[in-house]
């Protein structure tokens, strides 16, 4: 390990509170691929961080599941489910990324570090469940919850609270029949070069927003939240009036009540 990853490093530990044994799994867990590829070419091997994303993404459901069990010991599988969906999103996971600051320790590619990857959505959500599998990896679930589990659960009192929506495909949906009579249609466009799903989502004809993700499903809750905030600002972001077509006859998906969790743990 370079003189210069190793500061990095030593800034990142300090800023997660937390102290390495091995730090070799929190640098892991910085390498993008991208940096991965371009150091491997100067006959240097390191590895990249896909492996403990793929681990950390289920280290991070763990660690909800465990504060909804242990907290709410009332509540049912369904609505626990529901609950963890929406805290470990990406939107959650990016914002708590932009938290740590993990974008300022990423090792990134020369081309990735100009076209902004180091605040790019995608990236930090990708670091942060890498990170927690580094964490893992290192010191046990224990570990992962005495540095993150504190706001974990701020966040599920946020979403139970009232404060911030569960599911914004549901209240589109919502929005959307009320209004217009019909629901989103969720179209897939593309995967993108970082091998993302990106999917445009359109009402009556008319794309209203496109949202990018690690899956087909992450996609369109990206694009969910922004068409959801869009209509939400202005009644008329879209003019169907003049409009004949048959609504959609798909059946929404289910929602929750945002209080039933926390009335049921509290009851």
């Amino acid at each position: 390990m370079r003189d210069r990853e190793r500061q990095i490093l030593e800034e990142a530990q300090e800023r997660l509170g937390y102290t390495f044994r091995d730090p070799m799994f929190l640098f892991n867990a910085f390498c993008h691929s991208s940096y991965a590829y371009e150091v491997n070419q100067l006959g240097r091997e390191i590895k990249n961080n896909e492996r403990l994303e793929f681990l950390g993404d289920a280290v991070v459901e763990l660690m909800v599941c465990d504060i909804l069990y242990r907290n709410y010991p009332d509540s049912n599988e369904g609505d626990m489910a529901k609950v963890k969906g929406a805290v470990a999103s990406e939107e959650v996971l990016t914002e708590l990324a932009r938290e740590y600051n993990l974008g300022k320790y990423v090792f990134l590619g020369k081309g990735e570090e100009k076209t902004g990857g180091r605040t790019r959505s995608s990236i930090l959500a990708d670091t942060f469940e890498a990170v927690c599998a580094a964490i893992y990896l290192d010191g046990g679930l224990s570990a992962v919850v005495g540095v993150f589990g504190e706001r974990f659960a701020q966040q599920i009192d946020v979403f139970l609270s009232g404060q911030r929506i569960f599911d914004y495909k549901t209240a589109l949906q919502e929005i959307t029949q009320d209004r217009y009579r019909e629901l989103p249609e969720y179209r897939l466009v593309k995967m993108d070069d970082n091998g993302k799903f990106v999917v445009e989502l359109y009402v009556h004809g008319k794309k209203l927003a496109t949202g990018v993700g690690n899956s087909k499903k992450d996609a369109e809750k990206n694009a969910a939240k922004k068409a959801y905030q869009s209509l939400s600002q202005s009644f008329d972001a879209l003019d169907v009036s003049n409009s004949s077509s048959t609504p959609d006859e798909n059946s929404p998906s289910d929602s929750i009540n945002s209080s039933t969790l926390k009335n049921d743990a509290m009851s």
